[in-house]
């Protein structure tokens, strides 16, 4: 019998996690556990990384998140408001859909210093999700602390409601330093009974190695502003790292289906994520014409007011030839609507860069006025942009005035949509 880590915080928990996503994966392989979940708080940053760690190692990858919820709604939005934590893991596709869903709903409807959804989001978008009762900071455990099981048991049998009795399980942890777990497990071995609700071990992994403790210590620090030295700050005394499945089974020897469950759940959660899809946005060229001739079209009158009204023939050959790159490659609307863009700034004052990057090598790109400099006066190649025999995403890197670049965003909003923009965020490490 083995045991699954389903509550497990990456470097993507900022300042909270100090895991990379590929060594858990190598732990847990390590350790003989067929699956590892992924449960960052309120955020799904490092779920493709992870995935794809998994995949390689021969791992099942389980994505979850660890969510904050607001018991009195969302868009209370005041000092005092109550939030806790929950743990939810996607049992299929739909369910992974759904955690997405969840999750950027908490971002931009539910944000109050955390990310936050609440009982009306979890009703509506529960399908396909496991749930986890959490931890010593969820409704459960509040309710257990402060001497009201019964309202504890009202709570279970509010998420069995909103889940389905079969997905919600009552998470015990084995955190003996911490005198509140103890009280809490102890009240979930009498509720789990009391109300028929699995139990499923956890430890709340915040970091790889045991040895690994000291340095998620100072990472504390950095997050708290306190210093190792300072007596009243946040200290995590137990062992939070990937601990192997006999000390977890030791641990809970006597409740043994709180192991097996985890092995249930890992064995129920399948979903595949498929990669390699460009999912590019409509653009509808004037007169309904196809998007590929209305770029040749494009372009063509872009090379006479680049070169002048005769063309070089081998301008037209290496034309036509990055053209039927692009037609191939399927990214002929990809140039469409960064022309569009370009096109809107520049009628309208905004500074452009002048180019950048291999995109500065596409003679398309140049007579498109999307780039200012001519790929083949110094002898730029195309193919470092696009690469007939190696077809990825092209990459236009454009630099636009710093205090009108809001303007271009707005532009963009409004002709796609607000669904259909986002802007990409970056980690430094």
């Amino acid at each position: 019998m083995s045991f699954v880590h389903l509550h497990n915080h990456t470097h993507y928990s900022l300042l909270d996690g100090l895991s990379r996503p590929k060594d858990c994966v190598k732990i847990a392989k390590k350790q003989g556990s067929p699956a590892i979940a992924v449960t960052d708080h309120g955020v799904l940053y490092g779920v493709i990384e992870f995935y794809k760690a998994a995949k390689e190692e021969d791992i099942k990858p389980i994505i979850g998140c660890e969510i904050y919820v607001a018991p009195d709604g969302r868009l209370k939005k005041e000092p005092g408001t109550k939030i806790n934590h929950m743990t939810l893991l996607a049992e299929t596709t739909e369910g992974y859909e759904n955690l997405i869903t969840l999750v950027t709903k908490a971002h931009l409807e539910g944000f109050y210093y955390k990310p936050r959804v609440d009982h009306g989001l979890l009703r509506e978008y529960g399908k396909g999700l496991i749930a986890l009762s959490g931890c010593l900071n969820s409704e459960t455990s509040i309710a257990i602390l402060a001497g009201q099981e019964e309202r504890a048991q009202e709570i279970i049998k509010m998420y069995q409601e909103i889940f389905g009795k079969e997905n919600f399980f009552l998470e015990v942890q084995d955190h003996p330093k911490m005198a509140n777990q103890i009280l809490v497990n102890q009240a979930l071995f009498r509720l789990a009974k009391a109300t028929k609700t699995p139990l499923v071990a956890t430890n709340d992994n915040h970091y790889a190695r045991k040895d690994d403790r000291d340095v998620h210590d100072l990472l504390l620090c950095i997050q708290t502003g306190k210093n190792v030295s300072d007596r009243d700050r946040m200290i995590y005394e137990d062992d939070y790292s990937i601990r192997s499945p006999e000390e977890i089974k030791e641990a809970f020897r006597e409740y043994p289906e709180a192991i097996t469950n985890t092995l249930a759940i890992a064995d129920r959660c399948n979903i595949e994520i498929k990669f390699g899809k460009n999912l590019i946005p409509r653009f509808e060229p004037p007169e309904k014409k196809l998007p590929a001739a209305y770029l040749r079209e494009l372009c063509e009158t872009g090379l006479k007011e680049r070169y002048g009204e005769k063309v070089d023939e081998a301008l037209l050959k290496r034309l036509d030839y990055e053209l039927e790159t692009i037609h191939k490659a399927g990214f002929d609307t990809y140039f469409l609507i960064v022309h569009d863009f370009v096109r809107f700034a520049k009628e309208k004052g905004v500074i452009v860069g002048p180019g950048r990057g291999s995109a500065a090598g596409s003679l398309v790109a140049y007579v498109l006025k999307i780039t200012d400099i001519d790929p083949l006066q110094y002898g730029l190649l195309f193919e470092r942009f696009l690469n007939p025999a190696r077809v990825s995403m092209p990459d236009i890197d454009i630099d636009f005035d710093d205090e009108r670049r809001s303007e271009v965003l707005n532009y963009v909003v409004e002709k796609y949509g607000r669904g259909n923009v986002a802007q990409i965020i970056t980690f430094g490490t």
